[in-house]
């Protein structure tokens, strides 16, 4: 999941986001969120459209908040007590109160037991008040910045990560770069040695080989660097072959005509498709007019296998639950949570170390935005997605305390930043890390042992 959302996901989402034009602010909140995001959005979507999983999705999306505004913020903090960066006040307040505010929606939905259409509509849409709310301050800020022509010294926190491709960013990006050079160029020469094995590249290919393959040949990429006509060729005849069966598998109950016409349908738009690509392109580059087709699809078939993607990972959840006698609930809390959040907690890092005063100010901001997004948008509309299905009955929630309890210690690890931080001038230290830990190890503790304490080897 984190290899699609990588290598095919997101650079159709940066594509799309140049292309139409979208300024670094919306862009940020809205299609680069999406795209760290899909592993917790798939992963919760899948959860609560099968039968009886929908408390795996509320518990991934729930640990991988937890994971990431705790571990991550914490980790983050610890590293960067030495170099005495300070975080913007304004934003990070921001960002903390309207996260609070969700998790007390999210509690409330969690005592009611239940939601309806409407509800889940209104949850969802307090993501696109969170946009309105970042454009504004970041309109309003740049209007005074232009004004005063106070400069250097204060950073625009505006967005979580985005932000970094614009022209002022890009030498801050550069000096982070140059500081962790001397790293680089030793890492590189020890890994030089192995890399440039045959025996380790041929082993690499055949093992990446039965998960590269089937989705090259499917997701169409115009990126200079990988574009390759016989590959574009192929992706845009087999995508609708692909989407068709995808179809038929998910509505098995329709007829055997009613199948057949629909494999038709795919195959004759695959063979349309791959016709006009193979006489409209070049062998040698990408082409360079009427991308938004080309991106679009690209953009459809990422989403399509990371919801297969997340659908076997939910099953195999659910299996080895049942294998070991303890709640899939449970696992999506941490195993698949953990794995979701690694990615952040790699990526948010890197930045911070290596990017300067301004990629650690955008790495904290991140650590925020993004399980807002998630809660907001992943969550939201998989309680969109279920209610309207069994609209107008509600959707019911089972009874389980350790949601609330888990809700409960985000709130707190939220509020701790909000008070520690500003009481130490908005600098990043020990203090902030080391209670964020404590806040998520007391967490993950007590909801383990109750668990497992019940589970007879």
């Amino acid at each position: 999941m984190g290899n699609t959302a990588s290598e095919y996901f997101c650079s159709s989402l940066d594509s799309l986001s140049r292309l139409l034009k979208l300024s670094p602010t919306i862009a940020g909140v809205t299609l680069l969120s999406l795209g760290n995001g899909a592993n917790d959005v798939f992963s919760s979507l899948v959860s609560f459209m099968g039968g009886g999983t929908g408390e795996i999705g509320l518990n991934t999306i729930l640990g991988g908040a937890s994971f990431v505004s705790c571990v991550v913020v914490g980790i983050l903090s610890i590293s960067m007590r030495k170099r005495r960066i300070r975080v913007n006040k304004s934003d990070f307040v921001r960002d903390i109160c309207f996260y609070l505010l969700v998790i007390v929606c999210l509690g409330v939905i969690l005592i009611r037991k239940e939601i309806d259409v409407w509800a889940a509509m209104a949850f969802s849409s307090l993501y696109i008040i969170y946009v309105i709310v970042v454009y504004v301050s970041h309109t309003r800020r740049k209007k005074c910045f232009e004004l005063s022509c106070n400069s250097s010294n204060e950073s625009d926190l505006t967005v979580p990560i985005l932000s970094s491709i614009e022209e002022e960013d890009l030498s801050a990006a550069e000096e982070g770069a140059a500081q962790g050079s001397s790293e680089v160029v030793q890492v590189k020469k020890c890994c030089s040695n192995l890399i440039s094995s045959a025996f380790f590249r041929t082993l690499i290919f055949i093992l990446e080989l039965p998960l590269y393959l089937p989705r090259r040949l499917t997701i169409p990429v115009v990126c200079e660097e990988r574009w390759c006509k016989p590959y574009a060729v192929a992706s845009v005849t087999l995508a609708p072959v692909l989407l068709s069966t995808l179809w038929n598998h998910q509505f098995g109950n329709v007829s055997f005509k009613t199948k057949l016409a629909i494999y038709i349908i795919g195959l004759v738009f695959g063979i349309t498709f791959g016709i006009v690509a193979f006489f409209t392109t070049e062998k040698s580059s990408p082409p360079k007019k009427c991308l938004v087709p080309w991106l679009t699809a690209g953009f459809v078939m990422s989403i399509t296998w990371s919801y297969l993607t997340a659908q076997e990972l939910v099953g195999l959840l659910v299996s080895l639950g049942y294998i070991l006698g303890v709640s899939p609930s449970i696992l999506g809390l941490t195993v698949l949570a953990w794995g979701n959040s690694l990615g952040d907690l790699i990526t948010n890092l890197t930045m911070a170390l290596n990017g300067g005063t301004k990629g650690a100010q955008i790495a904290f901001s991140a650590c925020y935005a993004g399980p807002i997004f998630n809660t907001l948008f992943g969550l939201g509309l998989s309680l969109v997605g279920s209610a309207w299905s069994k609209f107008p009955s509600p959707v019911l929630f089972q009874s389980d305390p350790y949601l609330l309890e888990t809700v409960c210690f985000l709130a707190v690890g939220l509020l701790w930043a909000l008070v520690v931080l500003p009481r130490r001038s908005m600098m990043l230290d020990g203090v902030l890390g080391a209670g964020l830990l404590v806040v998520y190890i007391s967490s993950m503790s007590l909801r383990l042992i109750r668990t497992l304490g019940s589970v007879k080897f």
